[in-house]
């Protein structure tokens, strides 16, 4: 449920942040420059009116989203730095100093799920209007770059045990009979699996590797002999199953368990060979860098992701100011795409 608006209290006659920070500051500025009012009517649709819990501020979210950008941190990080940056809480809307965290940062989560992609882009429409004119330049620049997840190195032994670490709490959830829990053995197998790069252990290691997948893919049949046909499990089950059978050369693997949607990806970087994300795009403007493009995709040939990332940029832009387009020689194939044209440097 949206909260109705309250009215505005009278400023404290002893204490206001507007009034005690420095308004040269950058967030000051930025917080001056932003039209906030657009969130609240975008937005606000999306909750109910009369029912529910009390949501928090559209304001206090939206800055939240924008200040996770801006230090490229983490939604926990961003949170906790919330309660002690004087700045950050004045970007999101308050007039005075709150000693204590606005919110979960799961609740940044749901925030973005609730808004969807559509809003996520009103946010980036909004950031690039504050440039001004200079967002408006017709040669721009269009790169790919990996996105990376929060993720551990991907390995099969590691992702077999969190399967049984996860079939093990599925278990005592539903309260389902489990014929042996593998405690001692999977420690032992720990052991063996310890110092695998020495010639005398590999063969060891690489034993105890197929005995974990054994027990791994045990729990998981269990677990669909015991759960009923349509459980809200079953999801859950097909993706063990898929990791639990997938080769070492086979496309479009999993690497993660919780980020199922994660991609290998390598882009020739002599210090990191390989990364895990999804490939994003970004378009900015050649004269001053303005950011006037960003879109996400999960692997594809550079070349085919030049069209999307081209219309949305003329979408932000809300008129086609785009006249050329300077890419690198990973996106050759398409000389033109709508009224723009490319060069491939």
């Amino acid at each position: 449920m949206i909260k109705k608006r309250e009215k505005k209290s009278q400023i404290s006659m002893f204490f206001s942040l507007k009034d005690t920070l420095d308004q040269k500051h950058p967030l000051f500025i930025l917080a001056e420059k932003i039209n906030w009012q657009q969130f609240e009517d975008a937005f606000s649709p999306l909750y109910c009116s009369d029912n529910g819990r009390p949501a928090l501020p559209i304001r206090l979210m939206v800055g939240l989203l924008i200040l996770k950008h801006l230090r490229n941190i983490s939604d926990e990080s961003v949170v906790e730095q919330y309660s002690e940056n004087v700045y950050y809480q004045y970007l999101c809307g308050q007039s005075e100093f709150v000693a204590k965290i606005p919110c979960e940062a799961s609740e940044l989560v749901h925030f973005r799920n609730r808004i969807g992609e559509a809003g996520v882009e009103l946010i980036l429409k909004e950031s690039i209007r504050i440039n001004g004119d200079d967002r408006f330049d017709p040669d721009v620049s269009i790169d790919t770059t990996v996105q990376e997840k929060n993720i551990t190195y991907p390995t099969d032994n590691k992702l077999h045990r969190k399967i049984i670490t996860k079939c093990k709490v599925i278990s005592e959830k539903e309260d389902l009979p489990v014929r042996q829990s593998y405690s001692r053995t999977l420690k032992k197998l720990s052991i063996d699996q310890r110092f695998r790069n020495h010639p005398k252990n590999h063969g060891k290691a690489r034993k105890a590797d197929r005995k974990v997948k054994t027990i791994a893919g045990r729990l998981v049949r269990e677990l669909e002999r015991n759960l009923e046909p349509n459980s809200r499990y079953q999801s859950e089950l097909e993706l063990y199953k898929r990791v639990l059978n997938q080769k070492k050369d086979d496309k479009h693997k999993v690497y993660s368990l919780h980020e199922p949607e994660v991609e290998c990806i390598s882009k020739g970087k002599e210090a990191k060979k390989y990364e895990f994300g999804n490939k994003a795009s970004i378009i900015t403007t050649q004269t001053k860098g303005v950011i006037v493009g960003a879109m996400s995709f999960r692997n594809p040939y550079d070349g085919h992701t030049l069209k999307p990332a081209i219309d949305q940029a003329e979408k932000l832009l809300e008129k086609k100011s785009i006249k050329t387009a300077t890419a690198d020689r990973g996106y050759r194939g398409t000389s033109k795409i709508n009224e723009v044209i490319t060069h491939f440097t």
